[in-house]
């Protein structure tokens, strides 16, 4: 038999005492406690800023959808009126075309009936002239004149003689029937040469008639030629220009249907994002006050675990238990250890063996060598032995358990926040990519502006210049007519009163005298063409002055409606470059404010990848999961325990 000396084992028991064990416990709950509020605190304020960003960036949204939905309606509004213009326009096109056609249709009826009667007329003429000649040269070759009268009476009536011919020689047969009552011999004389010559007459003036209605025809059918190109042209273009139209009216109803549906998508994502953000608002809110109340639940635990541990820990309770419980505690273990020294050898062997065959099954190093210390060391140091183990493998899978915890929440929220900032650095990249565009964009339609702007001044100092220049010219030109006129009628006012004096002087000397011969008047004859000379360049003089100031007016028209619209153009230029700087100042705030943003969550981030990986090694499973070490230590403890039992000398079933 072999005993234990009492001072070893009351150091084995009494390491950790039960109030000893209380405290630690407390401690790890105070201590757990404030590591969760701090993470709360810090899931908290990851939430925040969250809900901060993406409100700011939902307003931000929000105005500028509101900005973009007033754009697509003007642009809408101007689409529909450009439309409302273009049908009038189209409209005016078809009746143009419509009238045109009408007017093409009723020429091409009205020449196709002057066709049809000149055809007739022609054929009519024709016929009458072929018949005419063969007349003639039946009586030119009758040699008894006598046969004439008969012979054209006959040809009269023979078909196919045309009426005008008929109703001609009608009229000559009824003449000559007078001349049958002449003598005979009166009668031979007249007939054959009288028919024949008005037979040619007839056919001179049948073939006349004939060519003046060819020339008609030509000329009729020379403007209906005109006439059906000018219809034509006239159609064609307006064709032309009603297709044309037709195109740019169907691309505005295009344009304007395109944006409605691009208006209606926006008003949607705009009432969406109004949803959305009144309800984040909401949820942030409600989330605070949860948060608030919360900590403040927390600060009274920590509060409490804290009197409760400074109560434990006093003397009243902490210092009487080192004075009795231990004494208690020490009086048993010797007792039982005593009483233990009596125990057979053999139940020693069984345990060792025991445990052999769990180290075996279990593939345990523990209880492996636990084994051989069984064959080798004294009872009771096994027995002791057992319950250090049991007891240490209890705490390492109390501690285990709440590493496992703290190592759940820490990788959820380390996991939560990695995805959050991966999220929030491709948002923020996408977002100062766009910034950037639209910076350049900007510029670009600045630069672009100012050259336009710069090239109105120009154009405006020049017109300036040159107006300038004209109206000096003017004026002076204005100045040298007006001093021209002045000139004239002063001349013409010495001269008008000197020969006007010179006529009357003359006058006078003749009563006077009537034999110094003939009196001298002056050049006035001359002096009357001089005269009328002067006031001709008085009258262009003063058509000089007249349309000198009338061109000064009209170029001082023009040059006011220029620099009118100049200025115009001018000033819609510079507010559409205050607009755009207006926009990239703005654009360059929010590049500026994002870059931050994606700095400082680039930092957190990467903060998050740090922590992650110090988290791997003892959160992340390396080869044994943490539900194995659980089973395994399970069944260590279950062997230790049987083994502790066996020591005891109970019944194993």
């Amino acid at each position: 038999m072999l005993s234990i000396p009492l001072k070893t084992v009351k150091s084995a028991q009494t390491s950790v005492t039960p109030i000893q064990k209380v405290i630690d416990l407390m401690k790890s709950l105070l201590t757990k406690c404030k590591s969760e509020k701090h993470d709360e605190e810090v899931e908290f304020a990851s939430y925040k800023q969250f809900c901060d960003d993406a409100t700011v960036e939902k307003k931000r949204s929000t105005e500028k959808a509101v900005d973009k939905i007033d754009v697509l309606k003007a642009i809408m509004q101007k689409a529909t009126s450009e439309a409302d213009r273009l049908t009038k326009e189209i409209a005016a096109h078809e009746e143009d075309i419509d009238v045109w056609t009408g007017d093409t249709e009723a020429a091409t009826t009205v020449r196709n009936i002057e066709k049809a009667d000149y055809d007739k007329m022609h054929k009519d003429y024709g016929e009458s002239i072929d018949a005419l000649q063969r007349a003639i040269s039946v009586l030119e070759k009758d040699s008894a004149g006598a046969s004439s009268l008969v012979q054209l009476k006959t040809m009269r009536e023979r078909v196919g003689m045309p009426e005008r011919a008929r109703r001609e020689m009608q009229a000559f047969l009824e003449e000559g029937a007078d001349t049958e009552e002449r003598d005979t011999t009166d009668a031979y004389a007249y007939a054959p040469r009288a028919v024949i010559e008005m037979l040619e007459k007839l056919l001179d003036k049948f073939q006349s008639e004939r060519t003046t209605l060819e020339k008609e025809e030509m000329s009729a059918n020379h403007a209906y030629e005109m006439l059906m190109q000018d219809l034509t042209e006239e159609t064609g273009e307006a064709r032309q220009e009603r297709d044309l139209k037709s195109e740019a009216k169907a691309k505005q109803l295009q344009l304007k249907a395109e944006r409605a549906g691009d208006l209606t998508d926006l008003v949607a994502t705009k009432n969406a994002d109004t949803t959305y953000l009144a309800d984040l608002v909401a949820t942030c809110e409600q989330k605070a006050d949860d948060f608030a109340a919360k900590q403040a639940l927390r600060e009274e635990e920590i509060d409490a675990i804290g009197k409760a541990l400074e109560i434990i820990s006093s003397t009243a309770v902490s210092g009487n238990a080192e004075k009795h419980l231990p004494s208690l505690f020490q009086g048993v273990q010797v007792s039982l250890v005593q009483v233990r020294s009596q125990t057979d050898h053999n139940e020693q062997q069984q345990a060792a063996s025991y445990l052999r065959r769990q180290a075996m099954q279990l593939g345990s190093r523990v209880l492996s060598s636990l084994a051989l210390r069984v064959d080798a060391d004294p009872f009771q140091k096994v027995k002791r032995l057992i319950q250090d183990l049991i007891f240490r493998l209890q705490e390492e899978a109390t501690g285990e358990a709440e590493q496992k915890g703290w190592c759940d929440a820490e990788l959820a929220t380390n996991r939560q926040t990695r995805a959050e900032k991966t999220q929030a650095v491709e948002t923020l990249t996408a977002e100062i990519d766009q910034l950037e565009a639209s910076i350049a964009k900007l510029s670009e339609d600045i630069a672009a502006l100012s050259k336009a702007v710069a090239g109105v001044n120009v154009a405006m100092k020049t017109a300036t210049s040159l107006r300038q220049q004209e109206k000096e010219k003017h004026v002076q030109a204005i100045a040298n007519a007006q001093e021209a006129q002045t000139a004239v009628a002063q001349a013409l006012t010495v001269l008008q009163e000197f020969y006007s004096k010179a006529g009357d002087a003359t006058a006078f000397v003749q009563r006077q005298s009537a034999t110094l011969g003939s009196p001298y008047k002056g050049m006035q004859s001359e002096s009357s063409g001089i005269i009328g000379m002067l006031e001709v360049v008085q009258s262009d003089f003063a058509r000089v002055e007249s349309e000198t100031k009338g061109a000064e007016t009209s170029a001082q028209k023009e040059y006011d409606i220029f620099m009118t619209d100049s200025q115009v153009d001018k000033a819609s230029k510079e507010k559409d470059i205050e607009h755009k700087m207006s926009k990239k100042q703005d654009a360059l705030q929010a590049l500026t404010e994002k870059e931050e943003d994606i700095e400082g969550t680039q930092k957190e981030l990467h903060a998050a990848l740090s922590y992650f990986d110090k988290l791997k090694p003892s959160c992340v499973d390396s080869g044994v999961s943490y539900d194995d070490r659980v089973a395994r230590r399970k069944e260590e403890l279950e062997s230790l325990m049987q083994a502790l039992r066996i020591l005891n000398g109970e019944d194993i079933a």
